[in-house]
């Protein structure tokens, strides 16, 4: 797959359809090593969730979640923390989004030149099509409410975080992009600082894109576990299908797509359209004017630049400051100095390391 195809398949997670293979992991460059940085210590934990536990396709409600706690974290039994949750983007999980952004090292790095120590977790949404974009369906659970509740809740209590809002940041990359945009627009009791990096889906997708002979490919799938077989764009349908176009009367995928028999379901278009942040954040200004920080950054050769850049302006129109840096890469190249670099001193400026009165 060329990194051109790959990006335009995040952003859309896809309407138009390509052939192409399965990828579960971009090779990304990793800044250097910090002199002087102090070890952090990674837990690998299980969270058990009761929004995804009785979901149709069957995704385990017990979800593996990376902890990165600071260097003074054993050394100051008493000191409490921020926290900085981190979503990974589409066909990868929390282990690989890990090693995309090259952690420990770039928190290591980012600690060492300065940025606060804080809580770093990094929860696991991959699914059986291979990501949950972070929604609320019946088929897959609710990924949403999982990230802004579920797994808040539980790292609050069996850490010693600071448990409230303006010590609280939620960032991601490219899906997770996209699933920062959703949870932030409708959760902003449980966050301070939102951080997207190149965030893909946000805006609907042009019905005349659709391709039927996509999907048509699709009518051989006859269980979840088929999907494994598929190119990145097909699988891709299946996942967006499964979040936004649930049907919980049509076993054994529990979902409809916006194809049948050849010809375009104007209804579950209308369905996928209503997913994308663009159509809905104008509902959402109260929530945005609340947090302390917003950040969306994107690379000037990725695909997803149009899209970022016109979220940006709807923040702008309404008055609401944020940062917004188109810088020299695509969409993966950098990732792991961004988030040394910029997301994590991001969030050590905006993020409150005291317990708020």
């Amino acid at each position: 797959m060329t990194f051109k195809t790959r990006m335009m398949v995040v952003a859309a997670l896809a309407m138009a359809g390509a052939s192409t293979p399965a990828l579960a992991q971009v090779a990304t460059g990793a800044p250097p090593v910090v002199a002087g940085a102090k070890p952090v210590t990674i837990e690998r934990i299980k969270v058990y969730a009761p929004t995804i536990k009785g979901n149709l396709e069957g995704e385990a409600a017990d979800r593996d979640v990376l902890v990165i706690l600071p260097p003074s974290y054993g050394r100051e039994p008493s000191r409490r923390y921020p926290v900085v949750y981190a979503l990974h983007g589409y066909s990868i999980g929390a282990e690989e989004w890990a090693k995309e952004i090259h952690i420990p090292r770039t928190v290591e790095g980012a600690f060492a030149k300065g940025a606060g120590e804080m809580i770093l977790v990094l929860p696991d949404s991959k699914t059986v099509h291979n990501g949950s974009m972070y929604s609320s369906s019946v088929t897959t659970g609710d990924f949403e409410s999982f990230v802004a509740r579920d797994l808040v809740r539980y790292i609050d209590s069996h850490y010693r975080t600071i448990a409230q809002r303006e010590s609280r940041g939620l960032a991601g990359h490219s899906m997770g992009g996209y699933g920062t945009s959703r949870i932030g627009l409708k959760h902003a009791d449980m966050f301070g600082a939102l951080y997207m990096m190149s965030p893909c889906c946000l805006s609907p997708r042009d019905p005349a894109q659709i391709d039927p002979a996509v999907f048509k490919q699709l009518e051989a799938v006859k269980s979840p576990a088929d999907s494994a077989g598929l190119s990145f764009m097909l699988r891709a349908q299946l996942a967006t299908a499964a979040a936004w176009s649930p049907n919980p009367q049509k076993p054994p995928l529990y979902l409809d797509m916006p194809v049948k028999d050849g010809v375009v379901q104007p209804d579950v278009v209308a369905k996928w359209a209503a997913n994308a942040p663009l159509a809905f954040v104008d509902q959402y200004i109260g929530n945005l004017r609340r947090y302390r920080a917003i950040a969306i950054d994107v690379g000037d050769k990725d695909g997803l630049k149009a899209d970022a850049q016109t979220l940006h302006g709807v923040l702008d129109r309404y008055g609401i400051a944020s940062s917004f840096e188109i810088y020299e890469g695509d969409h993966t190249n950098r990732v792991a100095w961004r988030f040394q670099d910029k997301l994590l001193p991001f969030f050590s400026e905006n993020l409150a390391f005291q317990a708020q009165p």
